[in-house]
């Protein structure tokens, strides 16, 4: 009786969508292409259905359980820590585990949620906020630049004393973008005394006066406010890099995760540094 029932019910859609979607005989009862393909469509529109509920819901859970972040050492410091520190204290059932190296994290393979990419990002199947932008720029103290002079285009880079951190360009080569007018990029290879890894050493050297550096503006902030390094060749810098909160789980996103994004969101775009 239940067979006989779901066979005039397809008989019912059938009639009215105007194809058939079974094949029957005495002995069979098979699906016809049509009907193969309206039974994925309606698999994955329930599958939506689901989804969509789910996550209808999950907006009045309150946010549980541990959520892991990356980013680089000095953004971590800097930029992600008051903004954890402020999200757990609204959030009491949620624990943090913070990921701070400067190297790109494999969210998957390293258990992470959420990582900060300073970075043209490449196509990939993550999700990505973009929150700011940052510039690449050039930097010496005044005492250096009072001492040795300031260079007006990329290639007197040659005659100075440079330092050269590794973690945003290759430590043998700068890149510029052309003069007004003028298409490409220039490319300068200075000699650097100094190759550092970090970018709070190559910051130190430049404010004790030992050389021009290229670092991610938000690195020097304080240090341009107070008149303790000054930009150089800023009429050549590459355009701005951009700054995304990145995450994997999708339309899947748990409590946690979602609630974190829209909170730091919210401040790293209000943050003039880095907007």
């Amino acid at each position: 009786m239940v067979g006989m029932d779901r066979l005039q019910a397809v008989a019912a859609i059938e009639e009215r969508i105007g194809t058939r979607l079974l094949h029957r005989t005495t002995r069979h009862v098979r699906l016809t292409e049509a009907g193969q393909r309206y039974l994925e469509d309606c698999r994955r529109i329930l599958a939506e259905i689901d989804e969509a509920e789910e996550t209808a819901a999950s907006l009045h859970r309150e946010p549980r359980g541990q959520l892991a972040i990356t980013a680089s050492m000095l953004f971590g410091r800097l930029f992600v820590t008051p903004i954890l520190l402020d999200f757990l204290d609204c959030h009491p059932e949620v624990t943090a585990r913070t990921v701070f190296v400067d190297r790109v994290v494999n969210l998957m393979e390293e258990g992470v949620d959420i990582a900060v990419r300073i970075a043209d990002l490449p196509d990939s199947g993550l999700t990505a906020l973009l929150v700011g932008s940052v510039r690449q720029v050039l930097c010496a103290s005044p005492d250096y630049l009072a001492a040795h002079g300031v260079p007006t285009k990329p290639n007197d880079l040659v005659e100075h004393r440079t330092i050269a951190f590794q973690g945003v360009t290759p430590a043998r080569e700068w890149s510029f973008r052309g003069e007004s007018g003028e298409s490409g990029e220039i490319i300068v290879r200075p000699s650097p005394r100094l190759i550092v890894n970090t970018a709070e050493m190559a910051i130190a050297a430049a404010l004790r006066g030992r050389g021009i550096t290229r670092v991610l503006s938000y690195m020097i902030a304080p240090e341009l406010a107070a008149g303790r390094l000054k930009i150089v060749l800023a009429e050549y810098e590459r355009p701005p890099v951009p700054i995304h909160l990145v995450h994997q789980e999708g339309r899947r996103t748990s409590a946690r995760v979602r609630a974190f994004l829209d909170f730091a969101a919210n401040r790293l775009r209000a943050d003039p540094s880095i907007n």
